[in-house]
Formats: C-alpha cells, sequence, structure tokens
C-alpha cells in the first residue's frame, strides 16, 4: 500500500469515528431537548457572535450550553457553533444559522474549563433551568 492510500485509509477511518461519535452525540441531544421541554424549560431566541465581535440575531430558538453563549442546542434538537462570518448585512439582517455535527467532547483541545464531555453541558443546562 502506498502512503498516499494508507493516508486516504486513514482519514477514511477518522471521518467514521466522527460520524459515529456524532449519532452518540445526537441521542444525548434529543434526550436533553425531551428533558428540557418535560420540565417546562422554554428555548430562547437564539444570538449569534460574528467573527467582529458585534452580536445578532438568528432565525432559532433553543438553549445555551455556555456560559459565553457560544454553543447551543436548538429546540429542533440541532446543534449550533453560534460564532460565525458576516459583515454589515448581517449586523442588520440578522443570520441563518446550519446545524453542525453535534461532538461527543465540546471544545475538544481547547483550554481548561472550555472542553468536557457533551452529557456534562447538558446537564448544567437542566440543572440551570
Amino acid at each position: 500500500m502506498s502512503r498516499a492510500e494508507e493516508a486516504a485509509r486513514r482519514a477514511e477511518l477518522a471521518a467514521a469515528q466522527e460520524r459515529a461519535e456524532s449519532r452518540q452525540a445526537q441521542k444525548l441531544v434529543d434526550e436533553f431537548v425531551a428533558t428540557a421541554k418535560a420540565k417546562g424549560i422554554a428555548p430562547g431566541p437564539l444570538r449569534a457572535t460574528l467573527y467582529t465581535g458585534q452580536s445578532v440575531k438568528t432565525d432559532k430558538v433553543g438553549w445555551y450550553l455556555r456560559k459565553n453563549e457560544s454553543l447551543a442546542i436548538g429546540d429542533d434538537g440541532s446543534y449550533y457553533v453560534l460564532t460565525v462570518p458576516g459583515g454589515l448585512r448581517e449586523r442588520f439582517s440578522g443570520v441563518k444559522l446550519k446545524p453542525s455535527p453535534p461532538p461527543l467532547i465540546v471544545g475538544k483541545g481547547g483550554r481548561d474549563g472550555e472542553s468536557g464531555d457533551l452529557a456534562d453541558f447538558l446537564k448544567w443546562r437542566l440543572e440551570a433551568g
């Protein structure tokens, strides 16, 4: 097997692993949404932060997972990263969020306190009400 073929194979395996983890994480997210709705924890309008630092409205409602409001779960069970590109137009009209595949480890590779198990972030959000 050539080096290129070996590298392609490793990339395929890594992508398959990531998809499997996202499926597991999506189950946790779906349980969170059901529990939040059952407990009467109402979702709120989500805001995003542009790369320039301005806060803008979005087209989604949900629950923030981090205190800095950089991640959220939509009321439809989607996982959103709320730091987005944009400019003057987005400052006035807002942004349309696109869901990302949820990770099992939030902020993998980040600084202490910024990363952790998705299950823990969801649990903390439910406890906060």
